[in-house]
């Protein structure tokens, strides 16, 4: 076990639990730039929909192009169904996740118009207690704001309840700091930026390392 034990666990979802295929990924990119008037590499693509760190927001004003004019053109052009046909889950999320006796939550960027047919396509709904996606009214990572809702969900808000959220991006790690439980760095291996250290927290390949 990284650190400690815990009673409870929140997960981030894309580029944590599942990703998606590049080429997918590629192609809704090269949609939006197109409707947009800009045309974005491969790379730009993935620094796009991951959006690690600040990369998506710098890359956003490098090219000119208004934050919610992206948003707004990204969700014109992805369709659930395809979004969850090209989406897989990583092979150590299921050999993780299903054994976990503790509750368990996700909390995600990812819109619920896009969550729900993802999970249901994988057919992994019913790994989690409770899922909480971000928004304008809940809040966006690092906003502690939807890992604190995720935890009264899960009836882990209070009592002494220790508790971890793992997740790919530093904002994730940075939420659960902000929430007063602690973080892990998924640190995939197949990312550019794998190397990069998160804050102080403990950093692992495959969730199933979190279990030794």
């Amino acid at each position: 076990m990284v650190g400690r034990e815990y009673d409870f666990w929140l997960l981030d979802l894309d580029g944590t639990v599942v990703d998606i295929e590049q080429s997918y990924i590629h192609e809704v990119i090269r949609e939006v730039g197109d409707r947009l008037g800009h045309g974005f590499t491969d790379r730009e693509a993935e620094l796009l929909w991951y959006g690690i760190g600040n990369a998506r927001d710098e890359l956003l004003s490098a090219s000119d192009i208004d934050r919610d004019a992206f948003w707004d053109t990204f969700h014109e052009v992805e369709k659930p169904e395809t979004r969850a046909d090209a989406t897989y889950v990583y092979d150590d999320a299921a050999d993780f996740v299903p054994t976990l006796s503790e509750p368990v939550g996700v909390v995600t960027h990812c819109q619920e118009y896009l969550t729900g047919p993802v999970l249901e396509r994988l057919d992994i709904a019913d790994w989690f207690d409770t899922v909480v996606c971000c928004s304008d009214e809940t809040g966006w990572k690092p906003d502690p704001t939807p890992v604190q809702m995720a935890m009264r969900e899960l009836g882990v808000a209070h009592n002494g309840h220790v508790g971890a959220m793992a997740g790919d991006d530093p904002q994730d790690v940075e939420a659960a700091h902000n929430a007063g439980i602690d973080g892990v760095h998924v640190s995939r291996p197949d990312r550019n930026w794998a190397g990069k250290r998160v804050l102080d927290a403990p950093r692992v390949a495959e969730l199933t390392d979190l279990t030794g």
